[in-house]
């Protein structure tokens, strides 16, 4: 797994596997660790592959049906405009449709709280938080533009930028239950 070095902050350990966490001293032979909370956080999919280009066939074909009419009456820039405007249509569309295609995994077991986040470009950087400290930061009541951030000794990773004030706060909750009833745990001896 790629991580990015400049990034990643100092003290937040990456994650050379996602599958399980393995801590040193731990031996080849030990199970995988019970995994107490795994999410993957996606943006809304706002079209489907099929929904993007039905559109754009469906826009750029009124489109050009008007420039068409346009150009015989005699105005011949509207044409052009109307190309422009197909153009820069499916630019936006395809653009939202790529960045539809990042995502971030949070995963929780007894030792680490893991962060793996992948940009829309397949980028990966993750984060490795010790569960004990860990504090969950979101405004109450979260507004708009309010992070979600995970923070443990002077480190901090913002989480769900694209998630709905509503979702943040479910996701928030659900976190905080699942990490105080990992730390109401006994210790391992």
């Amino acid at each position: 797994m790629n991580i990015d070095e400049d990034t990643r902050p100092t003290d937040v350990l990456p994650l050379d596997r996602m599958d399980a966490v393995a801590l040193a001293g731990d031996d080849a032979t030990a199970a995988p660790e019970q995994v107490r909370f795994d999410a993957v956080l996606k943006p809304a999919a706002r079209f489907g592959p099929n929904s993007f280009l039905l559109f754009t066939a469906i826009f750029g074909t009124m489109n050009f049906i008007a420039g068409v009419a346009f150009l015989l009456v005699g105005p011949s820039p509207v044409f052009v405009v109307a190309a422009l405007d197909i153009l820069l249509v499916w630019y936006v569309f395809r653009m939202s449709y790529q960045t539809g295609r990042r995502y971030e995994t949070v995963r929780l077991t007894e030792e680490a709280l893991t962060v793996l986040r992948v940009t829309s470009r397949g980028k990966r950087q993750s984060y490795r938080f010790h569960p004990y400290w860990l504090q969950i930061e979101l405004d109450d009541p979260p507004q708009a533009d309010s992070p979600l951030i995970l923070r443990s000794h002077g480190h901090e990773v913002e989480i769900g930028r694209f998630l709905t004030p509503e979702e943040k706060t479910d996701f928030a909750r659900a976190l905080r239950a699942e990490l105080e009833a990992v730390n109401r745990l006994p210790a391992a001896s």
